[in-house]
C-alpha cells in the first residue's frame, strides 16, 4: 500500500480510524472540533507527516502527531503506523468511570438529585477545583 505526502484532513481522520465516517469527521471540523498545529481548520486542510493534531471528543481532547498518510482506509493493526497517540494521561483519566460519576451523569430513571445529594455532589465538585 503506498502513501501521500498530503492528505485532506477530514479523509485523513476517516483513514486513521479517529472517526467512523468521513462526513462526521467533516462535521467535527465544522464545529471546529479538530485543530492542527494549534490552529482551527476548514475540513479541506492539507495534512503532512508531522503535523501535530488536536480532536475534542468530549470530555477528553485528543492528540496525535501524523507519521504518514494512507492512500486509502487502513484496518485497525496498522494504525500505529500511520499516527503517533500523544494524548497526556490526565486527558485519558477523563473516561475513567470515576471522574465521569461526578460529571452530573446519573442514571436513567433515578429522577433529580435530593437536596442532600445536591450539597454532597456540590461538595465534591468543590474540592476538585
Amino acid at each position: 500500500m503506498g502513501t501521500e505526502s498530503a492528505a485532506r484532513i477530514d479523509k485523513w481522520l476517516w483513514t486513521v480510524r479517529i472517526f467512523k465516517t468521513r462526513s462526521i469527521a467533516t462535521d467535527e471540523c465544522k464545529k471546529g472540533r479538530v485543530r492542527v498545529n494549534d490552529a482551527e481548520i476548514k475540513p479541506s486542510k492539507e495534512v503532512k507527516a508531522g503535523d501535530t493534531i488536536s480532536v475534542r471528543k468530549p470530555p477528553v481532547v485528543y492528540s496525535y502527531v501524523v507519521k504518514d498518510i494512507p492512500k486509502s482506509r487502513i484496518g485497525a493493526k496498522l494504525v500505529p503506523d500511520y499516527l503517533e497517540n500523544t494524548t497526556p494521561a490526565d486527558e485519558l483519566a477523563k473516561l475513567e468511570p470515576g471522574f465521569l460519576a461526578f460529571q452530573g451523569n446519573r442514571a436513567r430513571g433515578t429522577g433529580r438529585p435530593t437536596k442532600k445529594e445536591r450539597r454532597t455532589l456540590d461538595n465534591i465538585r468543590d474540592t476538585q477545583d
